[in-house]
């Protein structure tokens, strides 16, 4: 037995802002993705170009979709992520971090997020600056 969910139309989904991730190809340009939605890949000579293309490619990705009546995700909700996180961690990291926070004189929570923070920052350093573009272009 089929349950029925009556579905929004088409032009909903195509209106909704999908989070677009740019790498650089190995073998040069730039491929584009829509993570959100699977397989939605584009690839282009220039940064406009992949634009361009990964657009036209989420168009008849949701399109496709749509008459085959699959379900369309929305849009990642960047609100779900509240600042907070636990991990666990050997006592030996616990006790090091603890003791390179006295040595700083901060807390181990202020430690660990400028930690983080600065592993963060120099790994988008390492990639090219168009990840970071795309992420612009979004908001």
């Amino acid at each position: 037995m089929k349950i029925l969910v009556e579905r929004k139309p088409l032009e909903y989904y195509l209106s909704l802002k999908y989070p677009v991730t740019i790498h650089v190809a190995p073998e040069g340009g730039y491929v584009a993705e829509i993570e959100d939605l699977p397989g939605c890949l584009a690839q282009g000579e220039t940064l406009d170009e992949a634009y361009e293309q990964i657009e036209e490619a989420r168009k008849m990705w949701l399109e496709v979709a749509y008459e085959d009546g699959q379900d369309i995700p929305e849009p990642r909700d960047e609100q779900k992520y509240s600042g907070k996180f636990f991990i666990r961690a050997p006592r030996s990291l616990h006790r090091k971090l603890g003791q390179m926070a006295e040595r700083e004189g901060v807390s181990l929570n202020q430690y660990l997020v400028t930690t983080l923070a600065h592993s963060v920052g120099m790994e988008e350093a390492r990639s090219p600056r168009k990840s970071r573009k795309s992420k612009i272009a979004n908001n």
